[in-house]
C-alpha cells in the first residue's frame, strides 16, 4: 500500500515536501512515480525515481522539483520549490517493480497507487 501526504495551501513561490509512504520490506526493489491531475484535466506525470536512485521530471516542473528515497523508511520524497498557481492539483504516488526506462511517465505502467494529496497554490 502507498499513502502520499505533505499536501497543502500555500502561496506562489512557496515550497512543500510531499511523502509517498510504502507497506512492505521490498519497497526498495520499486520505482516510484509522481503524478497529477487538476480539475478538468488528464493525469499528467510529475517525476519519478528508479530502484537505483535515477530521476526524471516533467519538463514543467524540471529545475523546481526533486525526487529522493529512503528505503529504510519506506518513503519517496517529492520537494516542490518556487510553487505556481498551475502546480494546483491533486498529487499521486505510484510504483512497480518492473517498470522499464521508456515507461517512467507513462501512468498506465504503474500497478499500484496510492491515494491523493490535494496542493492548492495561491496567487
Amino acid at each position: 500500500q502507498l499513502q502520499a501526504s505533505g499536501g497543502g495551501l500555500v502561496q506562489a513561490w512557496a515550497f512543500l515536501r510531499l511523502s509517498c509512504a510504502a507497506s512492505g520490506r521490498t519497497f526498495g526493489r520499486y520505482s516510484v512515480g509522481w503524478f497529477r491531475q487538476a480539475p478538468g484535466k488528464e493525469r499528467e506525470f510529475v517525476s519519478a525515481i528508479t530502484r537505483s536512485g535515477g530521476t526524471y521530471y516533467a519538463d514543467s516542473v524540471k529545475g523546481r522539483c526533486t525526487t529522493s528515497r529512503d528505503n529504510a523508511k519506506n518513503t519517496v520524497y517529492l520537494q516542490m520549490n518556487s510553487l505556481k498557481p498551475e502546480d494546483t492539483a491533486v498529487y499521486y504516488c505510484a510504483a512497480d517493480n518492473t517498470i522499464i526506462a521508456s515507461s517512467y511517465s507513462r501512468a498506465g505502467a504503474y500497478d499500484y497507487w496510492g491515494q491523493g494529496t490535494q496542493v492548492t497554490v495561491s496567487s
